[in-house]
């Protein structure tokens, strides 16, 4: 059996090596070709911590650019054309932009208040327009079957 020197004198190689164990974990961090080969990436620094120490880290670097006069500050047409570049850029993908607008009706039609609300207004503008209403009423009497009444005498 080996044995190496430390400060708190002879050990043994087999218990070196337990102690090694225990302090690290018991599994290895994968290589970047294991990670690459199952399609995941392991996040480190910056975008390893949680949002709001990101946010924090990233304010204290926004006040400095201010106190020392570097920042950028983007004038209205200058915002006005970013933004306009982003909606591009992410309404060109159609699965979330779908995704999107699902969340929003469901937000919306859980609201059952304003749910009627827009059902009355559109009632209240279709059933203004008394031709439009005949026509439904029509075309309603025509699926089913009905004849068109004649004027009894009475």
């Amino acid at each position: 059996m080996m044995a190496s020197m430390d400060d708190r004198g002879m050990i043994s190689k087999s218990e070196e090596e337990q102690e090694e164990k225990a302090a690290s974990p018991s599994e290895p961090p994968p290589s970047s070709a294991t990670q690459k080969a199952a399609g995941e990436r392991q996040q480190r620094g910056f975008a390893a911590m949680d949002e709001e120490r990101q946010r924090k880290i990233a304010s204290k670097g926004g006040k400095a650019a201010h106190e020392k006069g570097t920042a950028h500050e983007f004038t209205r047409d200058e915002a006005r054309a970013a933004g306009k570049k982003g909606g591009e850029v992410v309404s060109q993908n159609r699965k979330h932009m779908a995704e999107i607008g699902r969340r929003g009706g469901e937000r919306v039609s859980q609201d059952r208040a304003h749910m009627a609300e827009i059902g009355r207004k559109g009632g209240e503008a279709v059933s203004g327009d008394r031709q439009h209403m005949a026509e439904i009423g029509r075309r309603g009497g025509e699926s089913r079957g009905d004849q068109p009444r004649e004027n009894p005498s009475r």
